[in-house]
């Protein structure tokens, strides 16, 4: 194993790593792809993306899977021909962690599971995972069964898009990518004077394109100053009045939208911020689902001053937010505060139960999301219904 050089863990390694654990790898859902995903992609590339780290992970129409690639400051598209029909997670799979372990050769306390994302039209769940004795990265699935699959990246249909760089810049992160309704988007941090970066990668997407990109500037609520170098943490791409917007929140822990129709790469974007959920949060993930006739926001976060200030149970948790506050003449210094003395308050901003504990949560449907709970240090997978 000491001899091999490439830094993500192909299927027949983790085959190999399998072979010597009880338990042997499921391949059986790591399909070939049916027909490409033609309207989405362009010169499309068959064979090993050659990843550098694997990180967070979105998905388009017809089972195109987005993967971000930080090290490489890139985003691959991969077509998986994962199309459905829906056979969602049957039951909850306890100690999801230790399964993902065993699938990596090693102990539970010795994986990082990166990012977690469903393929709403399958039900699949995909998972970027990274071994940490050896930084090794894999795309994990677990399908109705419970049972742990590999993706496999030898003989993938895909594209790779690059993320622009100023002259001896870096990328540090890329924070999310998501689908939108005629690109892409990812949201990312570099080691320029502004930080903060949106990147917009028009569809189909072309393998050896470069994408477009925006240095941020937002109103921090609850630091009271403009900021350029916090990074969007999670977003979701947004329309309103026919125009196109991202949606992302931030450390502390503001939520702004950004324009982004009409505006050339390279430019600055201000955001504007229109609710604020108060402040030692980390956002984690971020969706939008519709009910009763009202579009809602949902996010989970990392609360990092839960041992001197706790909002709950636990320091994951999360809320839900009415989508109408992102149309709000009040905005900035005069963003709604959420009510943090009350699980809800003001009107349209709620604590959402199902979200304690969660360490990652992604959209199945309107009426049901993945949760990837913790419990009592081991990690549990489950479906659990939308409020």
């Amino acid at each position: 194993m000491k001899n091999v050089a490439l830094p993500v863990l192909t299927a027949a390694l983790l085959a190999f790593l399998f072979s010597t654990y009880p338990g042997s790898l499921d391949t059986s859902h790591a399909a070939a792809p049916k027909k490409a995903a033609a309207k989405q992609i362009d010169n499309v590339q068959t064979g090993n993306p050659g990843f550098k780290r694997i990180g967070r992970l979105g998905f388009g129409p017809d089972g195109l899977l987005l993967v971000a690639d930080p090290a490489s400051a890139a985003i691959v598209a991969i077509d998986t021909g994962d199309k459905g029909p829906v056979q969602k997670l049957k039951k909850k799979v306890s100690s999801v962690d230790e399964l993902i372990a065993g699938a990596m050769g090693a102990e539970a306390d010795g994986v990082e599971i990166v990012d977690m994302a469903v393929n709403p039209q399958s039900g699949l769940i995909y998972l970027s995972v990274q071994r940490k004795q050896d930084a090794r990265y894999a795309i994990l699935t677990v399908n109705a069964d419970g049972k742990v699959g590999v993706l496999s990246l030898e003989k993938v249909k895909y594209v790779k898009v690059t993320l622009p760089l100023s002259k001896g810049a870096t990328i540090s992160n890329i924070t999310g990518v998501e689908f939108s309704k005629n690109r892409v988007l990812a949201a990312g941090q570099s080691n320029e004077e502004f930080v903060s970066k949106i990147y917009s990668l028009p569809l189909p997407l072309t393998h050896g394109s470069s994408a477009s990109v925006y240095s941020t500037e937002t109103y921090h609520v609850a630091h009271g100053r403009w900021e350029t170098r916090a990074p969007i943490r999670s977003f979701v791409p947004y329309e309103e009045n026919g125009k196109s917007y991202i949606v992302g929140s931030f450390s502390c822990t503001p939520i702004a939208k950004f324009p982004l129709d009409g505006i050339e790469s390279g430019s600055k974007v201000k955001g504007t911020s229109v609710v604020e959920l108060g402040s030692g949060n980390l956002p984690v993930d971020m969706f939008t689902y519709k009910k009763d006739g009202k579009q809602w926001l949902i996010t989970n976060t990392n609360r990092f001053h839960h041992a001197k200030r706790p909002l709950g149970p636990s320091q994951y948790w999360g809320v839900r937010v009415d989508m109408s506050y992102l149309g709000s003449e009040k905005t900035n210094e005069e963003a709604v505060r959420r009510d943090v003395s009350a699980k809800a308050g003001p009107d349209g901003i709620e604590v959402v139960e199902q979200l304690f504990f969660a360490k990652h949560v992604d959209k199945l449907s309107d009426t049901e999301m993945v949760v990837l709970r913790d419990n009592k240090g081991h990690l549990d997978l489950e479906i659990s219904p939308l409020p």
